[in-house]
């Protein structure tokens, strides 16, 4: 048997917090201590309720930001973003990007990944424009936090595209890079 066999029969299962929280710890569990250790776990309730797969994105925002026009309205930060989705490519960022027209309206949205955008201009972006949604993936995203390109203090959500699969049946968090 081939594993992308296996996979590719196995209906993708909804991530849950333990799965994260086990990513966290497998990755920093090396380099802290207990103490730090424990400041990485993160209650329940600081997770929403993973997509079921029956609702489109866009609805799937919907429910789960309720108070969306308000967090809005109200977000005049530069550099920031209120809402963030993480994606493992360019491509299904794009995806995502056009899947969530009904749900973003009139806000702004910034694509935040490498293909054919550079960095700078992204910085430049952010710090000449408000911008209410940013898609993206984890290794531009964490580029532009480290040049302080982009800042997270006014994030009230981030969003992992956790069981979405590639052509090769990889999770994002099965992407070593990642």
């Amino acid at each position: 048997k081939k594993i992308s066999d296996v996979l590719q029969k196995s209906a993708p299962k909804p991530g849950v917090p333990a799965d994260l929280q086990n990513l966290l710890a497998q990755h920093f569990g090396e380099n802290r201590s207990v103490i730090e250790i424990e400041e990485l776990k993160l209650s329940d309730s600081c997770f929403l309720p993973a997509n079921d797969l029956s609702h489109s994105f866009s609805s799937y925002l919907k429910e789960i930001c309720p108070k969306w026009a308000k967090l809005r309205r109200n977000h005049k930060e530069k550099k920031s973003v209120v809402m963030l989705v993480l994606c493992s490519s360019a491509l299904r960022s794009l995806e995502l990007i056009k899947s969530m027209t009904a749900f973003k309206g009139d806000c702004k949205v910034l694509k935040l990944f490498a293909k054919h955008i550079k960095i700078k201009e992204q910085m430049n972006m952010l710090e000449k424009g408000v911008f209410h949604i940013g898609v993206g993936t984890p290794g531009r995203v964490k580029a532009l936090v480290e040049q302080d390109g982009l800042c997270l203090n006014s994030t009230k959500y981030m969003i992992l595209d956790w069981n979405w699969r590639d052509q090769k049946l990889r999770r994002m968090m099965d992407i070593p890079e990642v």
